[in-house]
C-alpha cells in the first residue's frame, strides 16, 4: 500500500507577520518555517502509525514550492516519510497547489492520501476538497480517526454535535482533523536517514490561478484594557452596554 502526504510549508505561530510591497506581499524576513501542524501531527505522523503496524505501506511525501521548502522535507523524512516529491512552484493559490498534486497523484497509484484540515497561515481548507473532485475520489474531511482493513478505511470524522464513522473503499482523501495522532519528535536514528532519503524535484504543470492577493491587512490594535473599581457596578454596566455594547 501507497500513502501519499501532502506537507505545506507555514510560518512559526510565534512568527511576526508584516507585508511588503504596499501590502501586497508577505515579508519572509527573519521568519521561521515550520511544517504545517496539522500536515505533520495528524496527516503524516497517522500514516507513520498505519505503517509500523504493517511493513508493506510505504509513506510518500508531496510538498509545492521551493528549494527553501528542503528542510521541512527532511523533517517530515525524520520523522517517518519514506520518498519525497517537490513541485518547483512557487506563490500559486490554493487551486494550483492542488492541480500540481493531483498531477504527482495520479503519477503515483496512491491508495490513501492524507492532509491537514488546512494551514495556519491562510486557513483556506481547501486543498483537500479539490484534490478529491480532481481526481474523482471519495472525500473524508474533519477525520479524527482512521484504521484500514485491507481495502477499506474505517474513519471517524467531527459532524455538529457528535462524530460520525464511515466505511469507504481505498482510493480516498483524507483531510485530517485534531485527536487523528500526537505530535512525534525525531529521534537521532530518523535524523540520521534523513539526509539519504530520496528527494524528487520536478517541474510543475501548467496551470491558470483563480485567484490573486490584492491586499493583506493586519488586525486593528487592541485598545487598552479599563479597570473598573469592583463597588462601581453602574459604571462598569454603562461601559458594557455603551462602549463595549455586550448588553
Amino acid at each position: 500500500m501507497k500513502i501519499l502526504v501532502c506537507i505545506s510549508k507555514t510560518p512559526d505561530t510565534t512568527a511576526k507577520i508584516a507585508f511588503t510591497d504596499n501590502n501586497t506581499k508577505f515579508d519572509t524576513n527573519g521568519v521561521q518555517w515550520i511544517i504545517n501542524p496539522s500536515d505533520e501531527y495528524y496527516a503524516l505522523v497517522r500514516s507513520i502509525e498505519l505503517k509500523e503496524a504493517d511493513a508493506s505501506i510505504t509513506i510518500h511525501l508531496v510538498n509545492v514550492g521551493g528549494a527553501d521548502n528542503d528542510a521541512i522535507i527532511r523533517k517530515a523524512f525524520a520523522l517517518g516519510g519514506d520518498e519525497a516529491i517537490r513541485v518547483n512552484a512557487e506563490n500559486l493559490d490554493s487551486y494550483g497547489i492542488a492541480a500540481q498534486i493531483v498531477a504527482v497523484a495520479k503519477d503515483g497509484s496512491y491508495d490513501l492520501i492524507m492532509l491537514g484540515k488546512e494551514t495556519i497561515d491562510y486557513n483556506g481548507s481547501s486543498v483537500g476538497g479539490m484534490l478529491a473532485e480532481m481526481l474523482n475520489l471519495p472525500l473524508v474531511s474533519l477525520a479524527t480517526k482512521l484504521d484500514l482493513s485491507a481495502n477499506t478505511a474505517t474513519i471517524t470524522r467531527e459532524i455538529e454535535g457528535g462524530e460520525e464513522v464511515c466505511e469507504v473503499n481505498l482510493p480516498v482523501v483524507v483531510s485530517c482533523n485534531q485527536g487523528m495522532a500526537l505530535q512525534r519528535i525525531p529521534n537521532m536514528r530518523g535524523i540520521m536517514a534523513a539526509r539519504t532519503k530520496p528527494l524528487k524535484v520536478v517541474e510543475p504543470v501548467a496551470v491558470e490561478a483563480l485567484t490573486e492577493t490584492t491586499e493583506y491587512s493586519l488586525p486593528p490594535a487592541k485598545s487598552g484594557v479599563k479597570l473598573i473599581d469592583p463597588d462601581n457596578i453602574p459604571e462598569l454596566v454603562r461601559l458594557l452596554k455603551d462602549e463595549a455594547k455586550v448588553i
